[in-house]
């Protein structure tokens, strides 16, 4: 299984194929994708890689991090575990609470 990476500082105009072209020079990419903002359908300005290998992914952060992309040097470092707080915007029965 590969390694997940967090990909930041991106310019607006990067595409989920624009991460994978790039990513893809230095290994194989399983999955590419720039995290976009619901409220305004525009680039939030990072995104998440995964790379098919830990070797891989190691090469990857050392080749790209620092690397300029669509006029902009992009972070490139390991994605962290989600949290399980925050985010969260309510839900259940609020009749029932009433």
């Amino acid at each position: 299984m590969g390694r997940r990476l967090y990909v930041g500082n991106l310019a607006w105009a990067v595409t989920d194929e624009d991460l994978a072209q790039v990513f893809g020079e230095v290994g194989k990419v399983e999955n590419a994708q720039v995290i976009i903002d619901r409220a305004t359908n525009r680039s939030r300005g990072f995104g998440f890689v995964e790379m098919a290998s830990d070797e891989e992914a190691e090469k990857a952060i050392s080749a790209l991090d620092g690397r300029e992309v669509k006029g902009r040097a992009i972070r490139v470092n390991e994605a962290q575990a989600r949290s399980g707080g925050g985010g969260s915007r309510g839900g259940g029965n609020r009749d029932r609470d009433r």
